[in-house]
């Protein structure tokens, strides 16, 4: 069972110094927590347009979440930056919200011990959990059932990739906590994620699993699922639209196309700390009939279309770089694959940004040589086509 206590412990440290009480410093409690606003949390290259996400640190998210810090925070500044480390900023921002979480525990078990949740019987079993796909960004490509459970939820997780404009299906009386992940800033520790799941579903909430695109591509959604099923808890997945499906429709790349591409492979950028080379892969990768779809490959790209090229794709093979794909913040870096991380440099992409490599690319109306280069696609796709009808002749 999971306890009160194991809100305590969501920090994966067991140091009474995460839950001590907030380093406030004599400042305002809001500025001990570094908000910034989100236009001006993303690199210089894209501070014309906030950010259709909830960035880490942004003045959005803690308004968003101030039931769990107890906080007015209409008053707070966009530039009350205090200079603490990430470790720092975390650690205060769970021990701000620590007393609200074990609050809200409460009121929910004393409704199930009144017997408020069965009619009067005096028990009745845990809540669902469901691990909801958000899509890439539009909210208009979220599924009739996603809006649907968005809408009836007590409490919803969400992640760092779940649009603003997602949020503002929730329900007024639910509650909203912010447990997103960027490079160099872990809100939540994945087990403590576990955690709050596991407390929440058992106290009998309906407990909602927010994640970008779809919750099973990489998304960690079959951690959650397996450590949540291994408690008793049922899990219920409702589908997103991944990335590479929304974005490549928004730009009119099929993924697949007979006679040019037989395939699609989806590939991460990032690899587990200390697991193998993200990259490893690049030699069974490297095939010109494939289309091939990278995830959060901003950092490794460089080094990613070295190794394709090393092992054959050829260097004029048609790229595309998507920055935000799907939302009105959306921008695109099109070039052949030697010349598009200098590209994607030049223009000041930042996460998150979606590969597409493949012959597929030129396809698209907006690949800057779209008509010489599906011209020729289609010659090479009727000659498939003659030759498919000749072997069967």
């Amino acid at each position: 069972m999971a306890l009160v206590s194991r809100v305590s412990g969501f920090s994966s440290c067991s140091s009474s110094s995460h839950f001590r009480k907030a380093k406030t410093f004599g400042f305002n409690p809001i500025c001990s927590l570094n908000c910034t606003s989100s236009s001006s949390s993303s690199s210089s290259s894209s501070s014309s347009s906030s950010s259709p996400f909830t960035e880490k640190h942004s003045i959005e998210r803690y308004q968003r979440d101030s039931w769990v810090y107890n906080i007015k925070l209409e008053d707070a500044s966009s530039s009350c930056n205090l200079p603490f480390d990430s470790n720092s900023v975390r650690e205060n921002d769970i021990a701000l919200q620590l007393p609200e979480l074990k609050k809200m525990l409460k009121v929910l078990r004393e409704k199930r011990e009144s017997g408020g949740c069965d009619g009067g019987q005096g028990s009745c079993g845990p809540g669902n959990v469901y691990l909801v796909g958000t899509g890439p960004g539009d909210p208009e490509l979220l599924t009739l059932k996603a809006v649907k459970v968005i809408r009836s939820a007590d409490l919803l997780l969400y992640d760092r990739l779940v649009s603003n404009d997602v949020l503002e299906l929730v329900s007024p009386d639910a509650r909203l906590l912010y447990v997103g992940k960027t490079a160099g800033y872990h809100s939540r520790t994945q087990e403590e994620i576990h955690e709050l799941l596991l407390s929440f579903a058992e106290a009998g909430a309906t407990v909602v699993r927010l994640k970008g695109g779809d919750p099973l591509v990489f998304g960690r959604g079959g951690e959650e699922m397996d450590f949540l099923q291994n408690q008793g808890i049922q899990v219920k997945v409702i589908p997103g639209i991944t990335a590479a499906s929304g974005i490549a429709a928004e730009l009119g790349i099929p993924l697949t196309h007979r006679g040019i591409a037989n395939s699609v492979r989806f590939l991460t950028g990032h690899s587990r700390k200390g697991g193998t080379d993200p990259l490893y892969v690049a030699e069974n990768a490297a095939d010109p009939d494939s289309t091939l779809v990278v995830y959060m490959g901003l950092s490794t790209l460089p080094s990613l279309a070295v190794k394709l090229m090393h092992h054959g794709l050829p260097s004029n093979t048609p790229a595309v770089a998507v920055e935000r794909g799907t939302t009105l913040q959306q921008r695109m870096v099109f070039a052949e694959l030697k010349d598009l991380a200098d590209e994607i440099s030049s223009a000041e992409l930042v996460s998150p940004t979606l590969i597409i490599i493949g012959k597929v690319v030129a396809l698209s109306p907006f690949w800057p040589h779209s008509s010489r280069e599906a011209s020729l696609l289609v010659e090479a796709k009727s000659a498939f086509e003659a030759q498919s009808l000749t072997s069967f002749s």
